[in-house]
């Protein structure tokens, strides 16, 4: 296995992710930010924090494809949600779970960050997913 996801003891348990990620391998994935845009560009479920996740990591997911990688060879994930606050938590994580099984997606995460942020780069646009992942 090229990665080992754990959380140590003394660190907040339980967690909707891994604390800690160990890759193996000498190739590493760096997934730029996807967001909720089917394959034309047309934005996908817009006002819909569920929808957008849900696609932006399908999106996660056909990137990592193109590199010869599924989310198990994921080192490390990076959420931005515009506007976040803490009562969006139960749509955030209905996203992640409606596709996790489709994506090979474990639960708990790789090592995640959810960063709040005022606005990315169009209105429409509630939340942006970074991937890096390790190959051997």
């Amino acid at each position: 296995m090229t990665v080992s996801a754990f959380s140590p003891a003394g660190l907040m348990q339980p967690a909707p992710y891994h604390h800690v990620a160990i890759g193996s391998g000498s190739r590493q994935v760096h997934v730029a930010g996807q967001i909720a845009r089917d394959a034309a560009g047309a934005p996908v479920a817009p006002g819909d924090l569920t929808g957008q996740v849900e696609q932006a990591l399908r999106n996660t997911a056909l990137a990592l494809a193109g590199a010869g990688a599924t989310f198990a060879d994921v080192v490390r994930l990076r959420f931005f949600v515009t506007e976040w606050h803490p009562d969006q938590m139960g749509a955030f994580m209905a996203g992640i779970e409606n596709v996790a099984d489709d994506l090979g997606l474990s639960l708990p995460l790789p090592p995640s960050s959810l960063i709040g942020v005022e606005i990315l780069f169009e209105p429409d646009v509630l939340v942006e997913v970074e991937a890096y992942a390790v190959l051997d």
